[in-house]
């Protein structure tokens, strides 16, 4: 699930790790694209073969320090938070980013907003 993603990312982060491998899924890739374009991450790559599959995960850092700050977890299994785009506030002013899956996809705030399409929050980054 994309919390185990999120929070190996975090932790490998906070010991200055270069890589991380996590095993494949859509959700899981379709998140870590939009964190490389997002320049929150340096690189992915979908390695192997059929179950083998894994994410090889290149983090990236500015001055020693990872560039993802801090995560906040919305929505979790026992509780499932969902928002209509009218409702879509920046995050920290616009420095951060919420992410929510929504029918069109896995999609950012902005993105959402101006797509005008609400759906499930995520989790927020920055």
């Amino acid at each position: 699930m994309y919390i185990d993603l999120l929070i190996k990312i975090k932790n490998a982060q906070a010991v200055n790790k270069e890589n991380v491998k996590f095993p494949y899924s859509k959700i899981n890739e379709s998140i870590l694209e939009l964190l490389k374009k997002n320049n929150y991450i340096k690189n992915v790559e979908k390695k192997g073969k059929g179950v083998k599959r894994i994410l090889d995960i290149k983090l990236g850092y500015e001055n020693k320090e990872g560039l993802i700050k801090d995560i906040k977890l919305i929505s979790k299994p026992s509780r499932r938070l969902y928002i209509g785009y009218k409702d879509i506030r920046p995050v920290k002013h616009g420095y951060g980013l919420l992410v929510l899956s929504t029918p069109k996809g896995i999609m950012t705030n902005k993105e959402a907003r101006k797509a005008k399409v609400g759906g499930e929050m995520l989790f927020q980054i920055w």
